[in-house]
């Protein structure tokens, strides 16, 4: 019995450095009007190693991608991309007018006040894929994220 336990406690204990190799600073959504489809979530990602964001799953929106924002001449264009590197020990800023998460096809209205279940999946050395749960505020529409 003693060895089950000491055996569920090291995994635990490994799961919960696993997901500590991401931290995610001042996340959160757009709120949006009642008719609309698709919003965007931002956040700042530190990684303790060279790691990747790949993936963002919520059970919020059908569609979630990861954007890009850039000026093409005289246009703002946004695109998907596969993923975004994160440089061990450097912050990555998800937010307007760059990278940011794309939430599209939404379960329902995103209200101001209330909190939204994301898993980011970030791939690390090898391949190797963990993820991390974040819970996200939703923001009110005129909200403007402090400047980092």
């Amino acid at each position: 019995m003693k060895k089950q336990f000491f055996a569920f406690a090291m995994s635990i204990a490994f799961a919960a450095s696993a997901a500590a190799q991401v931290t995610v600073r001042e996340p959160w959504i757009r709120a949006t009007v009642p008719a609309a489809q698709a919003t965007g979530a931002f956040m700042e990602l530190v990684s303790k190693q060279d790691a990747r964001l790949v993936e963002v799953r919520s059970p919020a929106a059908g569609i979630i991608e990861i954007h890009q924002m850039s000026m093409q001449g005289d246009r703002m264009m946004m695109s998907a991309v596969e993923g975004i590197d994160l440089p061990a020990g450097k912050p990555v800023a998800l937010a307007s007018g760059g990278y940011h998460i794309m939430m599209m096809d939404l379960k329902r209205q995103m209200k101001a006040g209330e909190t939204v279940p994301m898993t980011l999946v970030i791939q690390g050395k090898g391949k190797k894929q963990e993820t991390v749960q974040v819970q996200v505020p939703v923001k009110p529409l005129s909200y403007t994220a402090p400047k980092h």
